[in-house]
């Protein structure tokens, strides 16, 4: 808890009053009362690689000779606790602030000096022997600073959170796919019913859907590894030494286990952010087949008596408040709202990512807000959907049997054989009778019932078609 006695500080622009207990200082303290906006913070992904890249710079600073081995150790002992998250409490800046995300820079150069100069034996807030800008804040810049953490945390978001939850959504996927290979279903385009196919043929599409997810990640991996640390204002690198960047990312690697680079053009990684709308359109395109995938589940198990029931999905809750023994698919329902939620963040970084004006993106703070919450909303949905619905859901084989046989476009199967006309009358007289295809074509006498239950056998017409090897 945050004492709430005061102190006085100073900075450029006058005395501020902030909580004694505060290891944030006179700069985060102003940018609290401009941006009293949302109350919404930046996640733990974001304060874990702003940490990150202190610890990394004091250590690199270090080996120039351009910090005493001291402070270097001070600082970087400080920055460790803020990537552990010792001091989160302290990350007070609302997201919705300075379109560079100065603030929350300054915000973690407070706290970490702070901190440096409370374990050398100093006091909060005189901003020696350590001082935020001079020593924490050395060789960097807001404007390199900032973007190297968004795709530092999308990226251990990416490569450790969100894609290992895909591959489990995957394989429990490939998994229904072969379970429920020999269960025969009705299709269906338009929402009518069309030709039979397996059940674990559509399961199998849903795999691919998922797959495809994944390989469009990926394939955001080398724009997303390059960071824009080296820089610092504008690109040019003013202030900084020319090992800096190098340096800093090296021990970033080595943080993280992932293949940070330097940006290979730091005007474009300070003036774009590409690579940050780059992997939003791939969250977003994962999200819009999520939402696929669940609504189909949800259509399949609609019922269970008076809709399509062709699967059983497990039942994790009572459904309703005044209906007794409703069931409804819930899970499916919280897998389609996030990815309604991430179709929305998409939008939104999508004209964040187009507000670059000359030298700086002038809204990352909230393409780094939307970008993190898209990756951690899709993991734990993946999860649940995989955990909650997947696991536990079961064929109603009966169901789908039964399905196949009223089906009108199983007349499909006779077109080739009586022509397209007369087969559009068989499908009408059952219609209008309410018998199935297979008791208006023997009521006809029109084939040999052999004949008929051949073309009418639901297994040859999922069968998949034999193409001549190239």
């Amino acid at each position: 808890m945050i004492e709430k006695k005061w102190r006085i500080e100073k900075d450029s622009l006058g005395e501020v009053r902030l909580p004694q207990g505060a290891y944030w200082g006179a700069e985060t303290q102003r940018a609290v009362k401009n941006f009293p906006i949302s109350g919404l913070r930046f996640p733990r992904g974001f304060l874990r690689a702003l940490g990150m890249i202190k610890w990394a710079a004091a250590r690199s600073n270090q080996d120039l000779d351009l910090l005493p081995p001291k402070l270097a150790k001070a600082i970087a002992r400080a920055a460790q606790e803020v990537i552990d998250g010792k001091w989160d409490e302290h990350f007070v800046v609302d997201v919705f602030q300075t379109g560079s995300g100065t603030s929350t820079n300054m915000n973690a150069n407070e706290v970490i000096a702070n901190r440096a100069n409370e374990i050398l034996g100093g006091n909060i807030g005189d901003k020696k022997p350590v001082h935020p800008n001079d020593h924490v804040n050395k060789g960097q810049s807001s404007n390199d600073v900032i973007p190297s953490c968004i795709h530092i945390a999308a990226m251990e978001g990416m490569e450790k959170e969100l894609l290992p939850a895909l591959r489990r959504l995957h394989q429990e996927l490939l998994e229904k796919a072969r379970k429920f290979d020999t269960v025969l279903k009705i299709g269906r385009t338009h929402l009518q019913d069309a030709t039979p196919l397996r059940l674990g043929q559509e399961f199998s599409g849903y795999a691919s859907m998922v797959q495809h997810g994944m390989k469009r990640l990926e394939n955001t991996r080398p724009h997303l590894a390059e960071l824009a640390l080296g820089g610092t204002a504008v690109g040019t690198g003013l202030n900084t030494s020319p090992q800096f960047a190098r340096r800093v990312i090296k021990r970033i690697r080595g943080l993280t286990r992932l293949t940070f680079q330097e940006a290979e053009n730091h005007f474009e990684a300070q003036g774009a952010r590409d690579a940050v709308v780059e992997l939003s359109s791939a969250l977003k395109t994962l999200a819009v087949s999520l939402m696929k995938i669940g609504n189909d589940i949800r259509w399949m198990g609609s019922g269970p008596r008076a809709g399509i029931a062709e699967i059983i999905l497990p039942a994790v809750q009572p459904g309703s408040s005044i209906m007794p023994g409703k069931v409804n698919p819930v899970i499916p329902e919280v897998l389609c709202q996030v990815a309604a939620q991430i179709i929305g963040n998409d939008t939104a970084i999508t004209l964040a990512g187009a507000s670059g004006n000359f030298e700086l993106n002038v809204m990352m703070p909230l393409m780094t807000f939307n970008l993190l919450q898209s990756l951690t909303l899709l993991t734990h949905a993946s999860i649940q959907f995989t955990e909650k619905c997947l696991k536990g859901l079961k064929a109603d084989e009966a169901r789908c049997q039964e399905l196949v046989e009223r089906s009108l476009a199983m007349v499909t199967s006779l077109s080739p054989l009586l022509g397209y006309e007369a087969a559009a009358r068989i499908a009408q007289e059952a219609y209008t009778q309410g018998k199935t295809i297979r008791e208006i074509v023997l009521q006809k006498k029109l084939l040999p019932r052999a004949e008929l239950k051949k073309l009418l056998d639901p297994w040859r017409m999922t069968q998949p078609l034999v193409r001549p090897k190239s």
